[in-house]
């Protein structure tokens, strides 16, 4: 088919398609440098991003897979080659890279992981010298967690019978290179501590690269080491080697001949330390005694006749008893004044003879209030009387009785007292002292009262 005939017409997706497969079919294997950027790890477990230089940019995906085997993490500004393909995503009508392999470019993909983890693990404090436990002076029982047929196990042996035979020692045989040989580690290191059967823990390995080195570079180890509650040295390489599971540990040795003179002094040396105490405890002892001589010495000399000293003894005793007899005499002589002249003020201010007086005051009290009271109700009595005959006179009851009567208008009942408000035919009612009265208006004359 000829896609240029102007009598083609194309869908959207049949040339996106179009252009999909010969993209595929001629860029199968790239690689590709530049900038990362706009990194994005979704929880599917795939990666984004995009590979940018000074002139364009390239989007790039990493499926699952790919993500799973890479040793660090993509991160904006990381200079960057990859390997991969190219491909078009249909839905946004793009091409992109679908990255098989990536790797940083002037630094190995080793080391950036090395130096990524380092950097977490210290931020959260793994590495803290607070956290780090201090190893024991005289171990009984010493872990190994290494190869049981590698160069380490050996060299760890040799020194421990040539410095301190007796020392018991526990290996724990584990992978130290190559796949899931990290996860052993950390399965050893966790199961030590649940045995609790050793007092200090050796985990390392002989020399050789950064490959062979990385599984004490895996996450997983470098925890384990952290949760340990016994003490562990790290002995992983040779002195120049370093790896995070040195970072951690409690003390790290430069070989695995070092951990082992690190455990534990020679039996030599204890011999020397044990010597070198016993001449200075017996130097102090030495010294020691020659000052309690001198001392006892000194207090023979001070020490008097004993009679001599029960003479001045017994003269003391007396001038204290007539000072104490005397001192006595006085006190009491002090307290019987006292006590009599508290007794006088007490036999003065008597209780009861207060009491007495105070009923007296309260009778006559009373009965000037009752007095006072009933002369206050007669006045009272009396004002009451005067102000209801005054009341009496007044009322307007008292004034209907002589014949007067209170006229009000029908409609709204106004008192009226001028018949000038009023008007022919107009109700009026009229209050009389007994009873009411209703009337029509049926003449008017005003004028003044």
């Amino acid at each position: 088919m000829d896609i240029f005939s102007e009598k083609t017409i194309l869908t959207v997706s049949r040339l996106t398609s179009l252009l999909r497969g010969v993209l595929e079919e001629n860029f199968e294997q790239l690689w590709v440098q530049g900038e990362v950027s706009n990194v994005s790890y979704p929880s599917s477990g795939h990666c984004y991003f995009t590979l940018k230089d000074a002139g364009a940019q390239l989007r790039c995906v990493m499926f699952k897979g790919a993500v799973k085997n890479l040793k660090f993490r993509l991160t904006d500004g990381m200079a960057l080659i990859t390997r991969g393909r190219i491909s078009v995503y249909d839905q946004r009508g793009e091409y992109q890279l679908i990255t098989e392999y990536a790797e940083p470019a002037g630094i190995g993909a080793l080391q950036t992981a090395f130096v990524q983890l380092k950097e977490k693990l210290g931020r959260e404090g793994l590495f803290a010298e607070t956290h780090k436990i201090s190893l024991p002076r005289f171990p009984r029982r010493l872990g190994v967690i290494t190869s049981s047929t590698g160069a380490a196990v050996h060299d760890i042996l040799t020194v421990l019978k040539r410095r301190f035979a007796s020392l018991e020692v526990l290996l724990y045989p584990v992978r130290v290179q190559g796949e899931g040989a990290a996860l052993e580690i950390a399965r050893a290191i966790d199961e030590m501590n649940r045995l609790a059967a050793v007092d200090v823990l050796i985990v390392g390995r002989g020399g050789g690269s950064l490959e062979d080195l990385w599984a004490f570079n895996e996450e997983i180890v470098a925890r384990a080491v952290y949760r340990s509650k016994i003490p562990v040295v790290s002995a992983v390489g040779h002195e120049t080697d370093w790896t995070i599971c040195d970072f951690v540990a409690d003390l790290r040795a430069p070989t695995p001949s070092a951990a082992a003179e690190l455990i534990i002094a020679s039996a030599e040396e204890l011999r020397g330390q044990i010597d070198a105490l016993s001449h200075r405890l017996q130097r102090s002892l030495e010294s020691l005694l020659a000052a309690y001589d001198g001392r006892v010495e000194g207090l023979r000399r001070a020490l008097h006749d004993p009679r001599t000293m029960l003479g001045h003894l017994a003269q003391r005793l007396d001038d204290l008893s007539g000072r104490l007899e005397l001192g006595l005499s006085v006190a009491v002589a002090r307290r019987r004044d006292r006590f009599a002249r508290l007794n006088g003020e007490l036999q003065h201010n008597d209780p009861a003879v207060r009491i007495t007086a105070l009923r007296q005051r309260l009778a006559l009290l009373t009965a000037r209030a009752e007095h006072s009271l009933v002369q206050r109700l007669e006045i009272i009595r009396q004002l009451f009387g005067d102000n209801a005959a005054r009341l009496e006179v007044l009322s307007p009851l008292k004034t209907l009785a002589r014949g007067y009567a209170i006229a009000a208008r029908g409609d709204d009942g106004t008192v009226v007292t001028d018949a000038a408000v009023l008007a022919i035919g107009e109700q009026v009612l009229l209050r009389l002292h007994k009873g009411r009265v209703s009337c029509r208006v049926e003449s008017l004359e005003t004028g003044k009262a």
